[in-house]
């Protein structure tokens, strides 16, 4: 059976550039039609493009990763999601910017238990990293509503064509 080589990655928002990640990919040497990317929040895994390429992970299939944060920024579904792909599909994961973090190499009991250990503690960074970025978005809006700055869309200006329109709407009888 062939083993195949996939590639995840993320973004956050759709104006960041995924370029030097589909690079990495590339250099590895995945497919283009391999490299799967979701440009959303790392919060949680309903991505669809990575619940997309985890139904495509067979046994023995590796899926690669630039970082544990672009695979996601929770800890308890960082850790759900790698035990699912790891011990119920039996692929591997290799996250290529922290090399303990790749299933492919570390088989022995050692080896496991220094790959769970490194997921621990970098799946909580990852967690704490995530709730620094809110805490800092929420102080800078409290910071702006403080300042009288507008926050969100401007108010809708209600012109009198508008009126004439809503009126002639509203008396028109209902089906």
């Amino acid at each position: 059976m062939n083993n195949r080589k996939f590639g995840y990655i993320r973004v956050s928002s759709k104006d960041q550039n995924e370029g030097r990640q589909i690079e990495a990919m590339r250099k590895i040497g995945i497919d283009e039609r391999d490299i799967f990317i979701d440009k959303q929040s790392g919060k949680d895994f309903f991505r669809r493009n990575y619940q997309l390429v985890k139904m495509m992970l067979r046994e023995g299939d590796i899926l690669y990763v630039q970082s544990l944060d672009r695979f996601g920024r929770n800890k308890e579904a960082i850790l759900n999601e790698w035990k699912d792909i790891t011990k119920n599909i039996k692929a591997h994961i290799v996250i290529t910017d922290m090399p303990l973090l790749d299933t492919t190499k570390y088989k022995d009991n050692l080896g496991n238990l220094i790959t769970d250990l490194v997921l621990q503690i970098l799946s909580w960074l990852a967690e704490e990293e995530r709730t620094k970025i809110k805490t800092r978005q929420r102080e800078g809006i409290d910071l702006a509503k403080k300042q009288g700055k507008h926050l969100g869309r401007p108010k809708a200006e209600i012109t009198p064509a508008f009126i004439t329109a809503y009126d002639i709407w509203v008396s028109l009888p209902n089906p």
